[in-house]
């Protein structure tokens, strides 16, 4: 309740500050046709002012990301936007098609099989893609003026309540360079026992755009650490309540789970610097009213360096011998502790796009050199014998890159890479894309295709991996991916259609090799392949339907895997959303009330490793299914000029079907509860 008046207070004081405040010359607002600028008067301005009073604070900005690569640039929009605002701190995702484990920054699987991300060196941060931010994927910015933006999510209460905190700031050092920083910390303290979570992460970031020189810089620093409790004893709890509780009423807090004092926790930072050196020409303006000239690059001398460093440690106070299988060790040995490090130079030249009528494409070559070290504990003996054992690997690759951005028709990039020496000699990557843009009947309509041909290496802790409750050393054959996409996008009709087929050989998963025990398994996981080809077909229809006020977006993705024992998929996930959209408070308040639900059809979902802080697959002799259960949320979504809030309720639904509701076998989903979040950006 405290909430909700905290959110009506601000609420009112942003709606009586705008009715008060004539001094607001100019402001930055974002509609859904992109960034505008608004004077008091709601006169529109240009997107690109550069001529501004005095008095006022010059607001403009762009943001774009690179291409981890090269440093290419892709521009994005400012992510202002109120829609699905309410959406954005869902461990599950913005549409729900993640599986996790109920708990805000909690590991994650998407149940989408196309939206899952290969492997990385590094195993054990893939599931916090929640909260990791990947390279080509981090926003840099030029502004005006220096910009931030404060936001604040919450639910729950101080007992078994989440927090996020964000924020993000940039400043530019004249008209080319930028620095800024960001900062983000997820605290989740867990509805059931002992599975908080505690994230994380300060950027720093830097950029110059020169006409002859350019960079891109980041530096981050990234902590993770979550308890782990092995999910719940017992089912029934969640099932059937009337057959198990001892109490008519008891609390999430009151389910045992298996664990207690146990943790998984990963750090890491990571330095990245791209730049380039550009030969080319000056252009001389055919309109004399110019005052400058247009440079154009014709060749990229380009070099990119990469140093990753990461630790993960199993932490275990308590070892119930019911529940693991192994446990090599002993109690003495309370700290499993892996490391890996990778430094990674690339040296390219750029032919770029455009410098000639005859050059219609750009083309880079490159060369890559990688070095790659690994530690952890080696031998099975006792506590004197066993020592930390180093692997190093040379990766010597190379590749090149044809690609076409310029223009509104057709763009497309092709780009291949093989690897020349070290454990990854023989494996290769040959990715391509393009979209054609056309207009037909007053409709602007894309046209998009993907494809790559993959041999992968499984990564070295599928190969090797040594610790107190799991031990392996596997000889892996090398996986072969074959993958075709196309889509059809519709503006008009807010419709997109996304079809998609691929082939794998060699699948390479975590199995499951849990040992019966007093009439039930313990705990232990191992690395199969599957030498027979599966095949995943995927077919995803969006379709965003409006009618004044009233609006009904949908996402259905349809998807079938031809070996459901080896990677099982749901057949359908859904996220509808319905809501009316409208502004108040004349006409600068906008205003999104709605509810949306996500669902799945049942399915032997992957189940989750605590030992490894991995999914890998249900015991085959004690599988259970979770879907066909909806998770329904209603909310208010609200934006006025540079600030959005949201209120909800979060898992209205509960009860309907207490049977299903679960994201992850034997890890239950949180109750209805209160969530609110605020939004708030800064030009000064």
């Amino acid at each position: 309740m405290k909430k909700a008046i905290i959110i009506l207070t601000i609420l009112a004081g942003l709606v009586g500050g705008h009715v008060s405040a004539q001094n607001y010359n100019q402001l930055y607002e974002q509609t859904e046709d992109g960034p505008r600028y608004i004077n008091e008067n709601e006169d529109y301005l240009d997107q690109d002012t550069t001529e501004v009073d005095s008095k006022t604070v010059p607001i403009g900005i762009r943001m774009w990301t690179i291409d981890k690569h090269f440093g290419n640039r892709t521009e994005v929009p400012v992510d202002t936007l109120m829609h699905q605002f309410q959406n954005i701190q869902f461990t599950d995702g913005l549409n729900g098609e993640y599986n996790y484990l109920g708990n805000i920054g909690s590991p994650r699987l998407s149940r989408i099989f196309f939206h899952r991300e290969p492997a990385s060196q590094f195993i054990f941060t893939d599931p916090y893609d929640y909260f990791i931010v990947p390279i080509d994927k981090y926003r840099f910015l030029n502004t005006k003026s220096p910009f931030a933006n404060l936001s604040y999510f919450s639910g729950g209460n101080q007992q078994n309540g989440e927090d996020r905190f964000m924020a993000y700031f940039g400043v530019n050092a004249g008209r080319r360079l930028n620095f800024g920083f960001s900062f983000d910390y997820v605290y989740g303290r867990g509805m059931y026992n002992n599975q908080a979570t505690s994230l994380f992460n300060g950027t720093l970031f830097s950029s110059y755009a020169g006409d002859k020189y350019d960079y891109h810089f980041l530096f981050s620093k990234n902590h993770m650490k979550m308890a782990e409790n092995g999910g719940i004893t017992d089912d029934r709890y969640i099932v059937s309540p009337e057959e198990i509780a001892t109490s008519a009423s008891y609390t999430p807090s009151d389910i045992p789970t298996y664990l207690e004092r146990t943790w998984n926790r990963n750090d890491n930072y990571h330095i990245f610097f791209t730049h380039r050196y550009n030969l080319g020409f000056y252009e001389v303006p055919e309109d004399t009213s110019q005052h400058y000239d247009n440079f154009i690059p014709v060749t990229s001398f380009i070099h990119t360096l990469q140093y990753d460093n990461n630790e993960r440690q199993y932490i275990a106070y308590e070892t119930p011998a019911d529940y693991w299988a192994n446990d090599f060790f002993g109690s003495e040995y309370q700290r499993d502790i892996t490391s890996y490090t990778s430094l990674k130079n690339t040296f390219a030249i750029a032919l770029r796009e455009g410098f000639n009528k005859w050059a219609k494409a750009g083309l880079t070559a490159f060369v890559n050199y990688e070095m790659r070290t690994y530690n952890m504990v080696d031998t099975l003996g006792t506590a004197l014998e066993r020592y930390d054992r180093k692997y190093t690997d040379n990766i010597l690759s190379v590749g090149g890159e044809l690609l076409k951005e310029q223009g509104k028709t057709l763009h497309y990039r092709v780009y291949g890479e093989t690897a020349l020496t070290g454990d990854e000699v023989g494996t290769f990557n040959v990715t391509g894309n393009a979209d054609l843009n056309f207009r037909l009947f007053k409709d602007t309509i894309q046209l998009a295709a993907k494809a790559f041909v993959k041999r992968i290496n499984p990564s070295f802790y599928y190969r090797h991996y040594h610790s107190r409750h799991l031990w392996w050393d596997n000889d892996l054959s090398k996986e072969m991916r074959t993958r075709i996409e196309g889509e059809f996008k519709s503006k008009k009709a807010g419709l997109t259609l996304n079809v998609g087929v691929e082939n794998i050989t060699n699948y390479t998963y975590f199995d499951n090799a849990a040992e019966a025990y007093d009439g039930g398994y313990r705990h232990n996981v191992r690395v199969s392949q599957c030498g027979d080809n599966i095949q995943v077909l995927g077919a995803t229809l969006k379709h965003d339907l409006a009618l004044g006020i009233f609006h009904w977006d949908n996402e259905i993705t349809y998807q079938k895997s031809s070996n459901q024992d080896v990677l099982p998929l749901p057949d359908l996930t859904l996220y509808s959303n319905l809501y009316l959209k409208f502004k108040l408070a004349k006409k600068v308040l906008s205003v999104e009330l709605g509810a949306d639900v996500r669902y799945f059809t049942k399915y032997y979902a992957p189940d989750y490793s605590p030992a490894i802080g991995q999914f890998y697959l249900q015991n085959p002799n004690d599988r259970i299914e979770i879907g066909n259960y909806p998770i329904v949320n209603v909310y208010a979504n609200l934006h006025l000029k540079h600030t959005r809030i949201y209120a909800m309720m979060y898992h209205v639904s509960e009860g309907m079907g207490n049977s299903m509701s679960f994201l992850a076998p034997h890890y239950p989903l949180n109750t209805m509860w209160f969530k609110f979040g605020l939004s708030w950006n800064f030009f000064n």
